[in-house]
């Protein structure tokens, strides 16, 4: 079982090489993440950054949607691109990462320690982080995965950021709400995803906005 997909990972790192649409100062808002983010499958257009993108305008909230999702990705990886995806007038990072670490049984130090840089290095830019949490099956015993869980919450009360307690809430093992690998979320899945982080992100992109 592995969510890494050759082809898109190019193509996202080619989105990333470019750069988001817009100037450098335009506000943004940053998804880093993996195939659960990029899209793998449904593409960026029905990615879950692209369902918040629509309802930051719904809302009046003037911010363009980042998607720096790259299919395979894991905590270590995404912390060697960070610089690159934080480029720019970067106001909130949602991090959803830890599938991939968790599928590989990545120690739960290193996870903690990756996450921890990621979230230390936003805010030192000033950048508002939503963590969103994630669940390992128990391929590698449930000591490793009861860790994995905590892990998340621990993050959050450490670097006091808010935490989407499991962005595949209603999602995994829906079928209506994944496609036929059983891994990746369907376009109504991403939905989902949005749903479950929308509540714990407009609340920091208008007090981001409030604090202009």
């Amino acid at each position: 079982m592995t969510l890494c997909s050759l082809a898109l990972t190019l193509a996202c790192a080619a989105t990333l090489a470019h750069g988001p649409q817009g100037g450098a100062d335009t506000p943004r808002i940053v998804a880093l993440g993996d195939s659960l983010t990029s899209g793998q499958g449904i593409g960026t257009a029905e990615a879950y950054p692209a369902v918040l993108q629509t309802w930051l305008d719904e809302a009046g909230l003037a911010l363009t949607m980042v998607n720096a999702g790259v299919s395979g990705d894991t905590t270590t990886r995404a912390v060697n691109r960070l610089d690159r995806a934080l480029a720019g007038e970067v106001r909130v990072l949602i991090v959803g990462l830890g599938a991939n670490d968790g599928v590989r049984g990545v120690p739960i130090a290193q996870i903690e320690a990756n996450v921890g840089r990621i979230i230390e290095t936003a805010q030192a830019r000033g950048i508002a982080v939503l963590l969103c949490g994630m669940e390992a099956l128990p391929m590698h015993g449930w000591d490793y995965s009861v860790a994995f869980h905590l892990a998340w919450r621990e993050l959050a009360d450490r670097y006091h950021v808010p935490l989407v307690p499991f962005m595949l809430t209603n999602v995994i093992g829906n079928e209506e709400m994944m496609q036929r690998d059983h891994i990746h979320p369907s376009a109504a899945g991403a939905r989902e995803i949005a749903r479950n982080i929308w509540p714990y992100l407009k609340p920091l992109v208008e007090e981001s906005a409030a604090g202009k």
